[in-house]
């Protein structure tokens, strides 16, 4: 699931890693475009390890500093979180983002406003 994919990267970050290998899943894969949109990671492409698919995530670094500061997750397996598009609020003033699992794909919390999309809340990064 997403959930230790998002963690991974973080601790990657934290790691200065330059790049992480990741189990491939058309969920994870989601969030990982959705991130790359927001520029919070450089490039996620699907790889093939011999007969595992994996997912290569590059990461992203502003002057040797992690851009990702914070993770908050919210929906989680034991709790689902689900918001319509009238409650969606910018995170951290615009310079944080919520990914969204919605009827039209995973995206962030800026253009589920723009299309008047509710979902289930998944996490906030920043």
């Amino acid at each position: 699931m997403y959930h230790d994919t998002i963690i991974k990267i973080k601790n990657a970050q934290m790691a200065r890693k330059e790049s992480l290998l990741v189990p491939y899943s058309s969920m994870d894969y989601a969030v990982l475009q959705a991130l790359v949109t927001r520029r919070f990671i450089k490039d996620a492409q699907r790889k093939m390890m011999g007969r595992r698919s994996m997912i290569e995530v590059v990461l992203k670094y502003d002057d040797g500093v992690p851009v990702i500061e914070g993770i908050k997750i919210v929906s989680k397996p034991s709790r689902r979180v689900y918001v319509p598009y009238t409650d969606l609020k910018s995170v951290r003033q615009g310079f944080g983002a919520a990914i969204l699992s919605t009827s039209k794909g995973i995206m962030n919390n800026s253009e589920a406003r723009k299309q008047k999309i509710g979902g289930e809340y998944l996490f906030e990064i920043w």
